[in-house]
Formats: structure tokens, C-alpha cells, sequence
């Protein structure tokens, strides 16, 4: 499921005007909820959405009423709406809550077998100080520390 997956942009240092997301890019949402107020006429929509992602999105992204009483292009609308949702960030926690920052010395500037600049004999750049961005989850560690090694192996 769509929720389930890695969110597919790394927010910090990575602002666009707007970010968007297929929140359930293996569904047909509007059929299932369809589907869904057909079997089960009396159902909390908020609850049937729950069925799709977690349930704390689904509250949140899913408005309240019974899906029974919604019409099938409300019903379409709101698949429409999982299947581009869109966030607009508003701002930053800072620098000092960053996981990742973007930007530093271009890696076509440097030696891939060293990390030594191609301009700069003897200086050797690693970790955060070169443009190289990871996923959050320790890739951006092990960057760091696989070119340190790297580097101080050429030292």
C-alpha cells in the first residue's frame, strides 16, 4: 500500500511551492469505496478510508459522515484526493533539527576513489561536506562514514 511505503521526497532542503503523493498507487480508491457503500451502507467513511492506509490518516484526510449518505462523485472526489494528495510546506524546524542538509562540494569535483578535490591537491572532502543527500534511515551515515574511510585510506 501506498502509506505503507517510503514517502518519497526528502522534505528538509527540498522545498518546493507544493509536494504531492499518490498516498495508494496499487488502488482503484473510487471503486473500493463504491464497493464499500454498497456492502456496508452504515459504515463511518472515516473507517472505510482506515481500511486503505492508518487509520490516524485516514482520520485526518477522510471527512466525518457515514459512507451510506455520501454520493457516488463525492465518493469519486474523494479517491481523487487520496491519489494526489498534496502538502505545502510552511516552514522548517531550523538547522539544529536538520537529518540532512543539501548542498556542499559538487562529487564531480572529486576523486570517487579518494575523495581528493581535482583542483586542490591534498584536500580531501567527505560526509555532509559533499552534495550527496540519502534517505533518512542511516544512509546519510554510512555516506559519511564510507568516504571518511575512503579518504583515510588514500591519506
Amino acid at each position: 500500500m501506498g502509506a505503507h511505503r517510503p514517502f518519497r521526497y526528502v522534505l528538509l532542503g527540498l522545498f518546493a511551492p507544493l509536494l504531492s503523493d499518490d498516498l495508494l498507487p496499487d488502488r482503484e480508491v473510487a471503486t473500493f469505496l463504491k464497493g464499500r457503500k454498497q456492502l456496508r451502507l452504515k459504515a463511518e467513511l472515516r473507517n472505510i478510508v482506515g481500511d486503505l492506509m492508518p487509520d490516524r490518516l485516514a482520520q485526518a484526510l477522510a471527512p466525518e459522515g457515514v459512507i451510506g449518505e455520501r454520493r457516488d462523485k463525492d465518493l469519486e472526489t474523494l479517491a481523487a484526493e487520496l491519489k494526489r494528495w498534496h502538502v505545502t510546506p510552511t516552514g522548517t524546524e531550523g538547522y539544529a533539527k536538520a537529518e540532512v542538509t543539501v548542498g556542499g562540494i559538487d562529487t564531480a569535483e572529486l576523486s570517487s576513489k579518494t575523495m581528493e578535490a581535482k583542483k586542490v591537491p591534498g584536500l580531501y572532502a567527505i560526509g555532509e561536506a559533499v552534495d550527496v543527500t540519502g534517505w533518512l534511515g542511516g544512509y546519510n551515515f554510512q555516506w559519511a562514514w564510507s568516504s571518511g574511510w575512503v579518504a583515510g585510506r588514500a591519506v
